[in-house]
């Protein structure tokens, strides 16, 4: 099963970010939309799970979840936009991937067997931060993350 992971699109949802996700079996969106055309785009490609970002605040935002538990088989997804709010203890409820954006920086680690992953930004450049998403490959309890620059330079 592949989950395709996109955050901080801001308003622009790029063809490299469209193609990227091509053919996923489920993506989450880490927040900060922008505009309500990119959840209809991106659920075209495959069921979507959308959290709402610091800067989701209009009125078509107004009752998107600030977090969201998925179930895909024997693993558990957990999403926030902003990791730093986050009020779990995610190993002791036996979730096996945090999923989060907002710092706009691509990152993958695993403390306590528990994979944090922020797929950076998609949408507008910000300072020198890359273009990018990312992916989970899940094949029964193994998680294979994976985070792919979407534009160069």
């Amino acid at each position: 099963m592949r989950i395709g992971l996109i955050s901080d699109t801001h308003g622009l949802l790029r063809p490299e970010a469209l193609d990227f996700l091509a053919g996923c079996d489920h993506i989450v969106h880490g927040g900060d939309i922008g505009k309500p055309d990119i959840l209809e785009r991106l659920a075209a490609l495959a069921p979507l799970t959308v959290v709402r970002g610091n800067n989701d605040r209009e009125p078509w935002a107004r009752d998107l979840p600030a977090t969201a538990l998925l179930r895909f088989g024997p693993v558990s997804l957990y999403a926030i936009h902003d990791l730093k709010e986050l009020e779990i203890d995610p190993a002791a409820l036996g979730v096996r991937v945090v999923v989060s954006g907002h710092s706009h920086k691509p990152a993958c680690v695993e403390r306590a067997g528990v994979l944090y992953i922020n797929p950076g930004s998609a949408g507008r450049r910000r300072f020198s931060l890359p273009i990018s998403c990312g992916e989970l490959v899940l094949d029964g309890e193994a998680v294979r993350p994976r985070i792919v620059t979407l534009v160069d330079g």
